[in-house]
């Protein structure tokens, strides 16, 4: 003799209605923690703020040029400078700091310096020689993007000294440093001759294009 089972209709909508419960729950969580994520972003108690409170731009004076810059040279340099104590080790009183310097160097020609007499034309303008002044070079322009240190060894009471004082230390010493010796490279290399070959060819094209059919450029200190 077999027996059957006979599921309620009162049955089926009761476990319906639980799972609508737990659902809803799940859904209310899930709203509860986006909004406790999007508040935190939000309030951001331990993040930084950046305002910045600069004073406009003020332009203090406009120079005219009379220049061509007529060449540029990239240099880089490590500065590797070492401070040490008179009697005690560099363990305890001591730096030395690796330095990257990397920056540029501009030749130009300067064309206020010529004299009044530099530029001298034929009667028939056919020909034109021009004396001028040899290329200069401009003060080291070192790459702030480029330029970092790239390691440094303290003692231990350079490292309280800095801890005591809040900030660290003072790099215009490195970026003077770098200066001098990327300018000691510029003036050793052939950045002047460089410049100097690079100015007669752009004044020789422009004369031949105005119609002169012989141009001599010449420098001052030449015969």
């Amino acid at each position: 003799m077999t027996t059957s089972r006979t599921t309620s209709p009162e049955v089926i909508p009761g476990r319906r209605r639980r799972w609508r419960y737990v659902a809803g729950f799940l859904v209310l969580a899930v709203l509860l923690v986006v909004a406790g994520r999007l508040a935190w972003t939000w309030l951001n108690p331990m993040g930084e703020q950046t305002i910045d409170r600069s004073q406009p731009v003020l332009l203090q004076s406009i120079k005219d040029l009379s220049r061509f810059e007529a060449a540029t040279g990239n240099f880089q340099v490590v500065v590797d400078l070492e401070k040490d104590a008179n009697f005690l080790p560099d363990a305890i009183k001591g730096t030395r700091t690796l330095f990257v310097g990397s920056g540029g160097v501009d030749a130009y020609v300067d064309f206020s310096a010529m004299a009044t007499n530099a530029v001298t034309v034929s009667e028939d303008r056919t020909e034109a020689t021009i004396r001028l002044p040899r290329a200069q070079l401009e003060k080291p322009n070192l790459d702030n993007s480029r330029s970092y240190v790239f390691a440094q060894q303290r003692g231990l009471f350079d490292r309280v000294q800095d801890f005591l004082s809040g900030s660290p230390g003072d790099q215009r010493e490195l970026y003077l440093l770098a200066e001098k010796k990327i300018s000691e490279a510029a003036v050793a290399s052939d950045l002047r001759a460089r410049a100097d070959t690079n100015t007669k060819a752009m004044l020789s094209g422009m004369l031949k294009s105005l119609g002169f059919t012989k141009v001599t450029v010449k420098f001052t200190d030449e015969p």
